[in-house]
């Protein structure tokens, strides 16, 4: 499916699965970057994005104590650093907040760079505390939620989340590196 991101006559920014006539619009990447069951690429050797919203990253990291490695490669396996994203669930920006999920976290506009990582790095705190510390546990609630990592008491035996979850794996551990260098 295409969406299409554009502001209204009153400009207001809107989204469309239909092609906008009469104004400029971008198309935005639907679906989970990290979670395509097909995907072929190699993720130990990926290009990683050390710079892209720096400040944010590390303000936000301070702010609810995350790890920045562990940002970047939530941000990276979410949303490929797509700003402007969309998943087909309605997931929106860089880490991919669902409506809900980014008001009640205080987030206003989940297309604001700043505004989304600070609330999906408040959702991240909270859930290494739920487990505590498992980034392992934190990845698949954060990817299928956490009623599903209850129901089956660890990660979901679902196929999307297993390989997001090792794929997040790959990447914190190569952020990780890469920033301690």
């Amino acid at each position: 499916m295409r969406v299409y991101k554009y502001k209204s006559a009153k400009g207001v920014t809107s989204f469309s699965d239909i092609e906008p006539l009469n104004t400029d619009f971008k198309e935005v990447r639907v679906g989970c970057y990290a979670c395509d069951l097909d995907s072929h690429i190699d993720w130990h050797n990926a290009k990683l994005y050390l710079r892209q919203y720096h400040q944010d990253i590390l303000a936000a990291a301070r702010r609810h104590n995350v790890e920045p490695a562990f940002i970047r490669a939530i941000i990276h396996a979410e949303s490929h650093f797509n700003v402007n994203a969309i998943s087909k669930q309605g997931a929106q920006g860089l880490m991919q907040l669902m409506p809900d999920t980014a008001k009640a976290l205080g987030v206003n506009n989940a297309f604001i760079a700043k505004q989304n990582i600070n609330g999906g790095v408040k959702h991240l705190s909270t859930l290494l505390k739920k487990y505590q510390g498992d980034k392992r546990l934190v990845t698949a609630a954060y990817n299928a939620g956490e009623g599903a990592v209850k129901k089956y008491a660890g990660i979901p035996p679902f196929a999307e989340t297993k390989v997001y979850v090792e794929r997040v794996a790959i990447l914190h551990k190569r952020y990780k590196k890469a920033i301690s260098l």
